[in-house]
């Protein structure tokens, strides 16, 4: 479960997002990253009983880095105040389909996953599939479970296109799956779950639910895997 003492640190860290702060309590990270990796195993472990493309990986393949990249942003601040796990066949690096936590007690925490803004050939190939195989896509986000859990697909200013994509029409049955450029789905996860003793387990629960339009992008990509 998400400790207490790594939220602390996380709170810290945000007011005082600097090196030297860093360095001093450097001893808090560690235990904190510590808390990070156990999250991520006891998750990965659960997902990988569902998921047997999961099951080459690692829990370290499955975070990030606490620093930011901060060469080309306005942003200076040099450390990530959140924790993030994304599980995917090849690893956190690889383009394609994969499941992702976010874990920020400020910012808001969530379970969900997907291909987020893919690059012009991905966003190609996933979009044929949805063409091709638009009933498929339909029955995943149409079932229940998925609806009960997710809703449907994340649609915020940016990652959907106003008319249809080049090679498609209004008249698509698929159109409002195909005018998005990106393609993820969230639900959100509370503090009070994510620091209860049985926490974790449900937020694997909330990961398997999604498996079927995991296969489903990634089977758009089966060329590349």
């Amino acid at each position: 479960m998400l400790q207490q003492s790594t939220l602390q640190f996380y709170r810290e860290l945000r007011d005082n997002n600097h090196r030297e702060w860093f360095d001093t309590n450097r001893q808090r990270y560690q235990k904190a990253k510590e808390n990070y990796l156990a999250i991520t195993a006891e998750i990965l472990s659960g997902l990988q009983k569902h998921d047997a493309g999961l099951l080459p990986l690692q829990p370290k393949d499955c975070i990030f880095r606490i620093n930011r990249d901060i060469r080309f942003s306005n942003d200076n601040r040099p450390y990530k105040t959140h924790m993030g796990i994304f599980m995917t066949p090849g690893g956190r690096n690889m383009q394609r389909a994969g499941y992702y936590v976010h874990l920020d007690e400020a910012e808001g925490s969530f379970a969900g996953g997907g291909i987020y803004m893919p690059p012009a050939n991905v966003l190609k190939k996933v979009r044929r599939e949805i063409s091709d195989f638009y009933e498929d896509l339909d029955a995943i986000v149409n079932s229940p479970e998925f609806r009960e859990t997710y809703g449907d697909f994340d649609r915020e200013p940016g990652v959907v296109l106003t008319r249809p994509p080049k090679g498609y029409n209004d008249s698509d049955p698929a159109i409002e799956f195909l005018k998005l450029k990106s393609f993820t789905v969230t639900s959100p996860l509370s503090v009070e779950m994510l620091t209860d003793t049985k926490g974790i387990k449900k937020v694997t629960e909330i990961l398997v639910r999604l498996k079927p339009l995991i296969d489903f992008l990634n089977r758009a990509l089966h060329n590349d895997l």
